[in-house]
Order: structure tokens, then sequence, then C-alpha cells
């Protein structure tokens, strides 16, 4: 079987925002408004207490950083720098508190979504918190991961192997080992300390270091994993905790990649029989012959690619599989993939190429993200795996056999994690933070990438977990005008605990 290098990552993102948010500069948090309870060893206390020194960074924000250990078991040793940027409250009078928000990934910046708030949040959410973007550790101006060079990376991408073949093993193997040597090189000894457990102990620090007694947080996608996990190691400093999109923290690599298979699979039948009730609809039929004909089309992408416009640049199954991934997380693309396969079918395949380069998130120049690697090395330091053929071929097998649209692609992603300079020493284990205060979890019931059982498997996992279920298309449920929007809201402005269980 011949498999592409792009196979086998799972897809825990969330959609950046377009509109950017603003507000007036707030005054410095200094140092004397820190509590240290007696649980923050005392060779940590000097990063609670250090002064962040806000300055205004253009469109009403402030931004700073905040230095925490490198490695948390040699916390005397070598530290890096979080970067964090920060919307001031609109409101009138003292806000409610700060609240740090994760956009997920992992390798999602918070720097970036926070610029986005008007987009992301309610009025009233904006006129209560002063609300945090932060860069978590590997992540753009927090010490960003270094790989490859764009150049480096279109070449990696272009490769296909015969994975049925010794040779065509061994050849993975060898790049992907190439890879992540690479990355030692470029990111330097922080690439073994990117595991989400330090990222957790960071947001401590932030939350000391600005000044509040409690974490307020809203962390979507990956960031559930992330404050799910602060929650187990600080259950007495959890304040106000949204987890919208979570992914089950019990589960392992194998296990979560099997559950977007079966995720993506959910939310493209849903977007197909939407596509046939419409005139201007591709496919013909019943959803599962429309199902079938985008197999079809996948092998004849891959066998014959379509002209883009870039004779540099054909098309293939690659380029399509992309887009649709891409289109799931969001009903508004829906439209724009429905007109991208109709001229595909034509043999014009200039609107796949865009969206593909949008889900590679390219800029207009065609270069990939400096730090293009963070999502692999976070997901690789939190999930361990084994460099076991069999058993990653038989994993493989399994998801194309489930799922013949996104199986095929979805496959061989342990190969990257296992020839990583450093391996994962994580248990992938339920999480429960007992003594922690209400949390709430939510689900949305055709979520692709963080499927809706994976919310009812954390919030149940959770000592005080409160269960919110959204039916409707796409990743993540806050924004989507339903009931969940004003029970979160309530909760975070008001304290005000929803039912557990609430639906709509």
């Amino acid at each position: 079987m011949g498999v592409r290098r792009g196979a086998g990552l799972a897809v825990l993102a969330v959609a950046a925002a377009l509109v950017v948010g603003c507000a007036a500069p707030a005054p410095m948090i200094q140092p004397g408004s820190v509590s240290l309870d007696g649980s923050t060893p005392a060779e940590l206390e000097e990063f609670y207490a250090q002064e962040v020194e806000w300055t205004e960074c253009g469109g009403g924000f402030d931004c700073a950083s905040v230095v925490v250990p490198m490695n948390y078991a040699d916390p005397t040793g070598e530290t890096i720098e979080i970067a964090v940027k920060r919307f001031n409250h609109t409101g009138d009078g003292d806000a409610v508190g700060t609240m740090f928000i994760n956009p997920g990934g992992p390798g999602g910046s918070g720097v970036e979504m926070v610029e986005s708030t008007t987009s992301y949040f309610s009025r009233e959410l904006r006129e209560s918190y002063d609300i945090v973007g932060f860069d978590p550790r590997g992540v753009g101006e927090s010490h960003g991961v270094r790989c490859y060079t764009t150049e480096q990376l279109d070449e990696w991408y272009a490769k296909l192997y015969d994975l049925e073949t010794d040779a065509g093993w061994d050849e993975y193997v060898a790049d992907a080992t190439a890879y992540g040597e690479a990355c030692l090189e470029n990111t330097g000894p922080l690439m073994e300390f990117l595991d989400t457990i330090s990222a957790a102990k960071d947001l401590d620090i932030l939350r000391g270091a600005l000044g509040e007694e409690t974490l307020t947080y809203f962390g979507f996608s990956y960031g559930t994993f992330l404050g799910a996990h602060y929650a187990e190691l600080f259950p007495s400093r959890v304040g106000r905790l949204v987890l919208d999109g979570a992914v089950d923290p019990a589960l392992s690599y194998a296990e979560l990649t099997a559950g977007q298979n079966e995720g993506f699979e959910v939310a493209y039948r849903s977007y197909l029989a939407d596509c046939l009730e419409g005139a201007a609809c591709p496919f013909t039929g019943t959803v599962d012959e429309a199902w079938e004909r985008t197999v079809q089309l996948l092998e004849e992408f891959a066998a014959n690619p379509i002209d883009s416009g870039d004779p540099d640049r054909p098309v293939t199954d690659g380029e399509l599989i992309s887009a649709i991934i891409m289109s799931m997380y969001s009903p508004g693309w829906w439209p724009t993939l429905t007109e991208a396969i109709t001229l595909a079918m034509e043999d014009d395949g200039t609107q796949l190429l865009q969206m593909a380069d949008i889900a590679a998130d390219l800029d207009d120049d065609g270069n990939y993200p400096e730090d293009e690697g963070a999502f692999q090395l976070i997901d690789c330091l939190d999930y361990p795996v084994t460099l076991d053929r069999a058993e990653i071929t038989a994993n493989a097998e399994a998801l194309a056999a489930e799922n013949e649209v996104f199986g095929p692609y979805f496959g061989y992603g342990e190969v990257g994690c296992a020839t990583l300079p450093f391996q994962s020493t994580a248990v992938r284990e339920p999480i429960t933070a007992a003594g922690a205060a209400p949390i709430l979890v939510i689900g949305t019931t055709r979520d692709p990438a963080t499927p809706h059982a994976w919310a009812e498997s954390m919030a149940g996992q959770l000592e005080s977990g409160v269960f919110l279920s959204h039916d409707g298309d796409g990743h993540t449920a806050y924004g989507a005008g339903s009931c969940i929007d004003e029970a979160v809201d309530a909760f975070l402005v008001e304290g005000t605990v929803p039912e557990d269980g609430l639906s709509c």
C-alpha cells in the first residue's frame, strides 16, 4: 500500500477566527498579590512571585512573558519564557477576573486566538473578563519548535512509501527518524519537555504570576486535555473551567485515532446528507452512494492527478482529503467544499488546492509555519507507542477497513512518534481531579475531531464533571448560538452551574 508522510496525524484543532478584538490597557499586576499555598515547592516560589511587566502591543492589547522552568524535575536549571497576550475587559468597573484560553492543537496559539476575542467570545464575557491567551511551550512565541524548512517539508510530503515492502518500510522509518533528528538539532533540549503535564504546570505559574487565586480557563479541543490535566494536578486551584470539544484522557494513541476515524465519517455523512438536499450538490442518490463516489474520486485522483492551474502542483487524493477534513470543522465551509468538488469533477482542482493550502496553514508565499512540528512533538510526548511493524500495520489496516474515505489516511502515525529522539513515559488513564470545583465538559453530537463520546467519558471521569451536549455539526459548541452559550456565560460570569446532562 502506498502512503504519504502526512498520513497518521490526528487532527485536534479549532479554526482561527478572522476579526481582531481590542480594548484599553489595564494596570500591571504586582507580585504582592500572588497567593502561594503550602503545596507549592519552595524552589518554584520565585516563578510564582515574579513581576509580570505588561507592555502595549497594538490594537489595545497588552503583551508580556512569564519565566518557567524548562524541566520541572530541575527547576533551578535552564528556563524558558511563555508568551502571553491580554484583551482587557470592556465593562465598567473591575473585571470579574482573568480568563485564560487555549484554542487546541496541540500547537495552537493562544496569543493569536486572543486577537480574535470578539469573534470567539460573547459580549458578556468580554465585558466581564480580562482574557489572556498564551502560547504553550514549544508553540509560536514561546520558544516555538523548529524542525524542517518549507522546502524540506514539500519534498517529504510529496514522497510515497510502499509499506508492504521491507524497502518501503525501512525508507519510511529512516525518513521519520531524520525528521526527529532535525527537530532536536533545530529546537534543542526543550524538545524533551513539551508534554502536556509540563504545560499544565506552566499554566499554574501563569495563574499565580498574574495574581489569580484560582484558575478560570476556557479550553477547546486539545485545550480540554490540557485543562483536565491542570485540574488533576491542582484540584484546589480550579476556579471556573470550561472544556469544549473534550479529548478523553484515558485513550491510547490507537484508540484516539480510531475515534477520530469514526468521528470524521459521522461528520462527512452529515455533510453529504445536507449536500444532497441542495440543488448544487455534485453527488446524486443516497448518502451511501455519495460516500462510495467519494471513495472513487480519491482513487481516481491518486491514479491521475488533475490540473490545479500550477503545473508543479497537480491535485491528488491528498488535496481532496485535506479539503474534506478541513471542511468538517465547520458547516460554514460546506458550500465551499461542494463547489470545490464540483469543479474537481470537471478536472479543475484550483479550489481544492486552495483549500488544502489553508488546511496546511500555508502563508501567501507558500511557507509552512516555522513551528509546524509542534503538533507532532507535543502529541508524541503524551502518547507512548512502540515501533512494532506488525502492530502498526494491523492498526492501519483496521482503520482502512472501517472507513474507506478517511481510514487509509489516518494510519501509520505511530511511526512518527516511535522514531523521535525522546519517547513518551506518560500513562494514559482516567482523570478524576478529586476535590475540584465543578468543571463544564461539552460535546457536540457530530464533532469530527473530538467525538461526542469523548466528552461524555471525560465528564464521567471527572469527580466534579458537568456534561453539556450540543446537537450539531462542526468542531466544538460554544458560539453556535444554542443554549450552551447561555449556560457557559452564566457559569463563567456568575458561577451558576448548569444541570448535568443539559442538551440542546
